[in-house]
């Protein structure tokens, strides 16, 4: 064998991965079976369910911005905790009648689910993680459609589960922090009502140039012209930016932390 075949054998050594190693994730998706046993005994006792929609956002913003936004978010926001790990995304919600179509139903690439079946949907994935030692179910929603949904179905799980250490938690303060909290951040700013708005404007589309600006058809911001009626958009998005929701990112994922912080501790 010659010298250099040698080094480049060694070299590849060196750098192998050792088997059985667990990659640097918290997705859940992304581990094997033993490792997330594992993870599970060695203290990461708290899944995070993550809640997005796959619904229109305006001309400007893919149809799965919520999907995106709370799948890196919650990442981060597991990070953070340190004892967390990170379910698949829930992409489908209730959005609206299909017949006739109401609410974002009316645009298409919208799918939607009926309440009842959404809240089951819940349920039996919290019910799931109890199985795998979870003692913590977390539920953060992207959306305002199923806040409801998630605060009915943890009060009726954590009465079934009283007698036992598992809690379900429904942490409103993710969507609070992400509408209600980022818009007033922003209007102590100098940003106009009618450009913080309440769908796709410039708080959603900020966000999403953060956290994932592919989504975002950055060429029609520039439209000397803000989205009109019957565009899907409320409000006005075009002086959104990446910089602006990056403090929109960082006030989402203190306050979810505290929040989960909060109810994860308080285990009536």
């Amino acid at each position: 064998m010659g010298v250099w075949a040698t080094v480049l054998c060694i070299l590849s050594v060196m750098v192998a991965p050792t088997f059985g190693e667990p990659l640097d994730t918290v997705f859940l998706e992304e581990l094997t079976w033993p490792e997330l046993r594992a993870l599970v005994q060695a203290g990461k006792t708290t899944m995070i369910l993550p809640i997005g929609g796959t619904e229109q956002n305006g001309p400007h913003m893919a149809l799965g911005k919520h999907n995106a936004r709370v799948r890196m978010l919650s990442e981060r926001i597991a990070r953070t905790l340190g004892n967390a790990l990170v379910a698949p995304v829930i992409a489908y919600v209730p959005e609206g009648a299909l017949s006739p179509p109401t609410g974002h139903m009316r645009f298409p690439g919208t799918i939607t689910v009926p309440e009842d079946v959404f809240r089951r949907l819940l349920e039996s994935a919290a019910r799931s993680a109890r199985v795998h030692g979870f003692r913590d179910v977390v539920f953060l929603g992207d959306h305002g459609s199923t806040q409801v949904g998630e605060n009915m179905v943890a009060a009726r799980l954590n009465r079934e589960w009283a007698a036992t250490p598992v809690r379900a938690h429904a942490i409103e303060e993710y969507y609070h922090a992400a509408t209600a909290g980022f818009r007033a951040l922003l209007s102590a700013r100098g940003y106009r009502p009618e450009e913080l708005g309440d769908h796709a404007a410039l708080p959603d589309t900020a966000l999403t140039l953060a956290l994932d600006p592919s989504l975002v058809r950055t060429g029609l911001l520039r439209d000397d012209r803000a989205p009109g009626a019957g565009s899907g958009a409320d409000g006005d998005p075009r002086r959104a930016s990446a910089e602006l929701g990056r403090l929109g990112v960082d006030l989402i994922v203190a306050r979810t932390v505290a929040a989960i912080k909060a109810s994860t501790t308080n285990r009536r």
